[in-house]
């Protein structure tokens, strides 16, 4: 689960953003806004941009922060498949990506949180990426 990596935007011509996972409340706990803080500087950037990774399959993946009135930033994360502009969406692979994903922030962002509980939810709920 520890193949995502940081990278600059790898945006160009002839893609877009498919959004794939919505979580509207980090500030339910503060260790995951931290993590995503320092990871992605944005105490400096704030909205100005979004972080990006690239996930095991070699797709890449926006994040976006979302700022709220009256809450520390960020308060919500959305984050976007970047895919050629006429493809579909591999759900199958796009499933694996998040699970890593997930991954990696429970990895940055550690205990109490690891990742052995993480993979025990993922069974525990039948997540076919998780197995």
């Amino acid at each position: 689960m520890t193949d995502t990596v940081v990278i600059a935007n790898p945006e160009a011509g002839g893609t877009r953003r498919s959004l794939v996972l919505t979580e509207d409340r980090l500030g339910h706990y503060p260790e995951f806004r931290a993590f995503f803080a320092r990871t992605f500087d944005l105490d400096r950037i704030a909205l100005s941009e979004p972080g990006f990774v690239r996930a095991p399959s070699g797709l890449a993946y926006a994040l976006v922060f979302i700022g709220r009135s009256g809450e520390p930033f960020p308060s919500g994360l959305e984050i976007y498949a970047i895919v050629d502009a006429l493809e579909p969406l591999d759900d199958a692979a796009v499933d694996k990506d998040l699970w890593a994903i997930l991954g990696w922030v429970i990895g940055g962002v550690g205990a109490p949180w690891t990742i052995e509980t993480l993979q025990a939810t993922g069974r525990l709920y039948r997540i076919p990426a998780a197995v």
